[in-house]
């Protein structure tokens, strides 16, 4: 994947976290989503104006630079959003009054679902290597089941399909 909803090569980016770089990737995502949306839309006007013989006329720019200012505005808000997101998680992603933030002892609960998911997911990878014992012991962990949500069961799927 070609990250450039940001410069990854700044040197405010060169020392980010795991779970910073999943912001990333995820913003990226949603910026080539929209791109792709915006792409398709051109598409279908072009065909539009073709098929009534107006491929040529002003209509298809106007409408090419309407829509390429619609895009423009929708990937600022992703690259804001991702800013803010990545800027909190510096900020406070040390931790808070309990000490450091880390599952299970002190979860960030500021941290949104998918994240949550990556967090406890890399935590019972690295309890054990046994894949029967890593199960048993996520069944067993209550604190999972209200910190990922609807989360849970993909990850318990997902621990079950290494047994």
């Amino acid at each position: 994947m070609v990250i450039d909803i940001i410069d990854p090569n700044a040197p405010e980016y060169q020392n980010l976290t795991e779970l910073q770089l999943a912001m990333i990737r995820a913003a990226q995502t949603e910026k080539n989503s929209i791109t792709a949306a915006a792409e398709a839309e051109k598409e279908k006007i072009f065909l539009k104006l073709l098929k009534n013989n107006m491929a040529r006329s002003s209509v298809l720019q106007n409408r090419y630079s309407a829509i390429d200012a619609e895009t423009a505005g929708k990937v600022d808000v992703v690259r804001e959003d991702l800013l803010h997101r990545l800027a909190y998680e510096s900020l406070y992603g040390d931790g808070n009054d309990n000490g450091e933030y880390r599952y299970p002892e002190n979860p960030n609960y500021h941290l949104d679902y998918p994240q949550r998911f990556l967090i406890v997911r890399d935590y019972y990878m690295h309890v054990t290597t046994n894949p029967q014992a890593r199960l048993q012991a996520y069944g067993m962990d209550s604190l999972a089941r209200t910190y990922l949500g609807e989360y849970y069961q993909t990850l318990y799927d997902l621990l079950a399909s290494y047994c």
